[in-house]
């Protein structure tokens, strides 16, 4: 198994449906080895969105 990279990181406001982005992300760049993970920080109410280099 390859390790994953970090290539990028980005916080900001939490948004509802941002999962959904990530998922479409990760579904069309499948074949570009990229991989995006999101994170959600309840206590600040913010999202992080990482983009992984395969």
């Amino acid at each position: 198994m390859s390790k994953l990279e970090i290539i990028a990181v980005k916080s900001f406001k939490s948004y509802d449906e941002m999962y959904k982005v990530v998922d479409f992300l990760n579904k069309t760049l499948k074949d570009k080895n990229v991989i995006f993970g999101l994170t959600k920080a309840a206590e600040n109410d913010t999202m992080t969105i990482s983009v992984y280099e395969t």
